[in-house]
């Protein structure tokens, strides 16, 4: 049991944190926070009043409006009350879909004792993580300093003045097994306040100076970082499973999008087969949703098995990317039905009629985790015909008893989690038959299923819009607009990018986090410059429209005038005019979702090889010294940043394709680089049509013309052309030399 430095314990709760496809239904029924806010409104009884958060935007926050507890939403008025009452702030951050958060409600703040306890000692306060990420980061990073320990839900107790003293993730209402109830710590904190606030007053200055620091500049990251980062993740792979560690058990695709990398840069095999023996183990395990697609969270045990069910919009993208990249290296088209159905599920599932992407699906349905997603074997032998059955059975592995383990019993359920128990094309060897005949039927039955489960209660949908997450998902569209050919995911890719262009922007170009009911609020953040400028240069490379080029630029000029350290160099999370924060930090560590630092760097390269503009270049090099002593101490903590260094030692290429009367050879250029794995080179098209747009964004592309009717291409290394091109083959050469 740990001992939080005031003494009091349970401050260190640790929570384990086909046919056709284009024949698939696109209709869903989907359970918003509004729709069951106005329902449960009614049968609310008269004692649970709504407290202030109902008037907020958040699903988050409107989950918690009739709690007993008298939240307030972050800001001064809260603060200015606790500093007037002279009491402490409990301060607890989560999020909508966020499965232990909802047991803490339900458990604690849905009591009445516990709430009397808070009202009267203390300020409560709500927050939504996903829309104040930096806050969640500044306290997420107190919580490791005060406990050992970080996870949602999140709950700190702070000073008047901010400054946090005590933190402690889940815990239960009750004691158990010795260890405290939340009303314990709560009752001993409130005796320390008054009795020895001394010690509360020397915590909360220790705590919040080191809130402050920030990484030290070092020399440049060299080569051998990379080979480095990848010894550490050969060293946690997990050989058997796929995967990294133990249980519980993230995807985190950009180790995946690292070691694609490396395998092109070293010619490595093991870094290829880490890679493709984890999509597919996720792919075929219980992560991934086999009836209506998309991945769920991360898996709680070894084998991907056994998800916690809920879906999360930056879970998607990212490994959608991985997935289309393991097909352009492979062609495996397995890879490529994965990438497919999961932008599948995004379009018909996390899609806004405006064009963009909702946050999230929640793990529960009426309190129970996974419901909507589990079978009784009874269930599904009524639902389907007896010979299908039969070979389901075996692919599926249903048994009576079940495959899902309560998580707080520890019993079998009686429930199965649907996964492929054997590979295809395994079963059907086993079973004697053709593997395409197998398919079909295990196709056929997923169909007949997820018809059904039409009908049943769906999660609820999270369904605010995040510039940051939207720009990943932007990336992932387009990139499978670049890959497959696909006009849909591309007008897919446009829309969402039109969208948080004119509806998420301010007047003087600042990007605005959060939408909702028509609303857009919250300033931007690093990782909404960062990621939405990810997204609109894999738009452009994909469209070869100079708006997104141009918009990217727009936006990275407004990110290195508000977020850049002029000092010491790389991008704080927030704005220098946010005034509610008691520190500015600098993420550095690609975790669950990459850091905004290690995506800027790739995107600095990235604009630096599409405009010819070298001061890009310089400012990634100076954000890459910040790096040097996080690497030197774990080299895969930031493999997304990695990915970018590959680049740098790739080497990078720009190929500019100067279009001719014979367009068609132009465009046969642009298929042969977007359906081969070229992660170091990027791409650019001049056309008669955009050729003076595109010399003003990248001038170096001026004199770059056609040879007459002919289409020519033009691939530069290192800011120096070749000769230019007019055959597929010798540009293929001239791209593939090291």
């Amino acid at each position: 049991m740990y001992t939080d430095p005031l003494g009091i314990p349970g401050g260190a709760g640790r929570l384990p944190d086909p046919k056709p496809l284009n024949s698939i239904s696109p209709t869903y029924e989907r359970r918003g926070i509004g729709e069951i806010m106005a329902r449960e409104k009614e049968a609310v009884p008269e004692h649970r009043k709504q407290n202030r958060l109902i008037d907020e935007v958040s699903p988050y926050l409107l989950q918690h409006a009739r709690n007993p507890v008298d939240w307030h939403a972050w800001g001064e008025e809260a603060f200015g009350t606790a500093a007037r009452e002279d009491k402490m702030v409990f301060l607890s951050i989560g999020y909508a879909t966020c499965h232990w958060c909802h047991v803490m409600e339900r458990e604690s703040f849905e009591d009445p004792e516990v709430a009397r306890v808070l009202n009267e000692q203390f300020v409560s306060i709500k927050v939504d993580r996903e829309e104040r990420p930096d806050l969640d980061q500044l306290y997420m990073t107190a919580s490791q300093l005060l406990s050992g320990t970080a996870g949602w839900p999140l709950n700190l107790v702070l000073t008047p003045d901010k400054r946090p003293f005590f933190a402690m993730t889940y815990i239960p209402r009750e004691r158990r097994f010795g260890n405290p109830g939340i009303i314990d710590v709560l009752s001993g904190l409130a005796r320390m306040w008054q009795e020895d606030r001394e010690k509360i007053l020397t915590v909360a200055a220790a705590v919040t100076g080191s809130l402050g620091t920030s990484p030290a500049r070092g020399r440049s990251p060299q080569r051998s970082m990379l080979d480095a980062g990848f010894q550490e993740l050969l060293l946690r792979y997990d050989r058997v499973n796929g995967g990294f560690g133990g249980a519980p058990k993230f995807p985190i695709p950009h180790n995946l999008l690292f070691l694609l990398r490396f395998h092109r840069l070293r010619g490595d095999e093991k870094a290829r087969g880490m890679v493709e023996t984890t999509l597919r183990a996720m792919a075929l395990g219980g992560m991934y949703d086999q009836l209506g697609f998309g991945f769920h969270r991360y898996a709680t045990d070894v084998r991907w098995l056994v998800p916690h069910f809920e879906k999360m919009l930056y879970d998607q993208a990212l490994l959608a990317l991985a997935f289309i990249e393991a097909w352009q290296l492979t062609g495996d088209r397995f890879y490529e039905r994965i990438a497919r159905e999961c932008l599948i599920f995004v379009e018909r599932e996390m899609t806004s009629p405006e064009g963009g992407f909702y946050s999230a699906m929640d793990a529960d349905t009426r309190g129970e985790e996974g419901g909507f997603y589990l079978w009784t074997r009874k269930e599904i032998e009524d639902l389907l015909p007896a010979a299908m059955f039969r070979i389901v059975t075996e692919a599926w592995h249903l048994t009576t008893a079940g495959n899902f383990i309560d998580s707080v019993t520890g019993e079998r359920t009686g429930k199965n989690i649907l996964y492929l128990a054997r590979d295809p094309g395994n079963l059907a060897d086993r079973m004697g038959m053709p593997g395409e005949e197998v398919d079909q039927v295990i196709a056929s039955a997923r169909d007949i299923l997820h018809e059904y489960r039409k009908g049943r209660e769906a999660p609820i949908t999270d369904d605010k819009i995040l510039s940051d997450w939207n720009g990943l998902m932007i990336a992932a569209f387009a990139r499978s607009g670049r890959a497959f050919s696909d006009p849909r995911s591309l007008a897919t890719a446009e829309k969402a990018a039109a969208f948080i262009l004119g509806r998420m922007k301010t007047g003087n170009g600042e990007l605005l986090h959060r939408y909702r009911n028509g609303t857009a609020g919250i300033g931007g953040m690093a990782p909404d410059y960062a990621f939405l400028i990810f997204g609109l240069t894999d738009l452009y490379m994909a469209t070869f429209r100079p708006q997104y080029l141009s918009a990217a630029l727009e936006l990275q000029q407004t990110f290195d005038e508000a977020f850049w350290d002029k000092k010491n160099g790389g991008y704080f999370t927030s704005p220098a005019d946010r005034d509610d924060l008691i520190a500015r930090q600098k993420d550095l560590y690609d975790g669950a979702i990459p850091s905004a630092n290690s995506v800027a760097f790739c995107n600095l390269l990235r604009l630096s090889l599409l405009t010819g503009d070298t001061s890009h270049e310089k400012k990634a090099s100076d954000l890459a010294k910040l790096y040097t002593d996080s690497l030197t101490r774990s080299p895969a903590s930031s493999t997304f940043f990695l990915s970018g260094l590959s680049s740098v030692f790739g080497p990078s290429t720009e190929v500019v394709i100067a279009e001719g009367e014979d367009r068609e050879s132009a465009r046969e250029m642009i298929r042969s680089l977007d359906q081969g794995f070229f992660p170091f080179t990027v791409v650019i098209m001049r056309t008669a049509e955009n050729k003076d747009e595109l010399a003003q964004i990248a001038p170096f592309t001026g004199n770059m013309e056609a040879d007459g009717g002919k289409s020519r291409a033009y691939v530069c290394r290192q800011h120096v052309c070749s000769r230019p091109v007019t055959s597929l083959q010798d540009m293929l050469t001239l791209v593939e030399r090291t």
